[in-house]
């Protein structure tokens, strides 16, 4: 949960929500990592631990049970589809108030997952009351015509504003120097965010410009499936893999460039990072078009492939003097995390009136 996805977003809106009115108690399974125990108990939250879904039914006694002893009035699940499972244990136990929220959709290639998730969908709308979203895309993708309410993935936009002070220490510590082109990825090593394809692109852009270097922040199954890749491409020394790390903000100072080739996304809220920090940003043409909310974000077509992908890199302008132009931010302050906080606090506040 300290890492990017999900967990972050419902971090940051723990953070800023007013917690004397709403409190959040947190369920995840008992094999999470990075969970920020101290954090959330410090803010008054509690963390209760249950068998992963694939125990299901393990994990449905189990919640039915939580549900019923804690009593509590509202249940909010962020798991896409799988929030069936969930919803499905609260419906039986009472809860009055069960809202679905979508935060993904479905991209080719993942044959099995994709299967699931279509099969899920058709009960998309059975056990919640109420519906959410981080886009109008990923709503209608899970929820189809049904009404839904739109939560963007809100952030503290002030935390990623360009600092040159914070650039020139990040590109020290990657070996960068100031003309050095820093290209940057951010995502879990799964098939879905597509590094494999990004180091694919990046061979080519270092035959171009040898004094370049790819920054990848995450981790996850396939990262040492992409490490190796990246020896077995040659270019090894000018990747560098800084796993999951809690200050991605001073990352993006470092970049010139951000790159997401993404086979799917619900949104793609690290382009939305990307672009309050001022920088450029190149997205596959599965990344829904609301992610562009600056005139620095261009779309390449995956088709476009290795040839594609690389020349669009090489002709990106980038502009370290303009990072810190407000007109780059325009069209942003919707993630705004204190604009967004009591936005849904006054949500969670109206369905519980409804309750009592």
């Amino acid at each position: 949960m300290v890492g990017g996805g999900v967990e972050a977003v419902v971090m940051n809106y723990y953070r800023h929500i007013d917690r004397s009115k709403v409190q959040f108690d947190f369920l995840v399974d008992s094999d999470s990592t990075l969970v920020p125990r101290e954090e959330i108990e410090s803010l008054g939250g509690r963390i209760f631990e249950i068998p992963p879904y694939q125990h299901a039914i393990e994990y449905q006694r189990e919640l039915q049970s939580l549900f019923t002893q804690e009593g509590w009035k509202i249940v909010h699940s962020h798991i896409n589809a799988l929030s069936v499972f969930p919803l499905r244990a609260a419906k039986k136990a009472g809860v009055p108030v069960r809202i679905a929220h979508s935060h993904s959709t479905s991209g080719k290639g993942e044959f099995a997952k994709n299967a699931l998730k279509g099969f899920l969908k058709l009960f998309s709308t059975r056990y919640p009351t109420d519906l959410a979203a981080c886009t109008e895309y990923a709503g209608k993708w899970l929820f189809g015509s049904s009404h839904f309410t739109v939560f963007n993935n809100a952030i503290d936009l002030s935390s990623f504003s360009f600092n040159r002070s914070i650039r020139d220490e990040q590109r020290a510590g990657l070996g960068a120097q100031d003309d050095t082109l820093v290209l940057g990825n951010i995502g879990r090593f799964i098939p879905q965010k597509n590094q494999l394809f990004l180091l694919d692109v990046f061979k080519a852009v270092y035959a171009q410009n040898p004094d370049s270097i790819l920054v990848i922040c995450g981790d996850g199954k396939l990262r040492p499936q992409a490490e190796e890749k990246a020896r077995s491409l040659g270019i090894a020394s000018a990747v560098r893999f800084l796993g999951q790390i809690s200050n991605v903000q001073d990352v993006y100072q470092a970049l010139d460039l951000f790159v997401l080739p993404s086979l799917y996304e619900g949104l793609g809220m690290v382009a939305i990072e990307a672009q309050v920090s001022g920088l450029p940003c190149i997205c596959s043409e599965r990344v829904p078009n609301e992610v562009a909310l600056s005139g620095r974000c261009s779309f390449v077509p995956l088709s476009a492939g290795i040839e594609g992908w690389s020349n669009a890199v090489l002709t990106t302008r980038t502009d370290v003097v303009n990072r810190s132009d407000p007109q780059a931010s325009l069209g942003l302050e919707s993630y705004d995390i204190f604009r967004a906080a009591p936005k849904l606090e006054e949500y969670y506040l109206k369905l519980f009136e409804t309750v009592n």
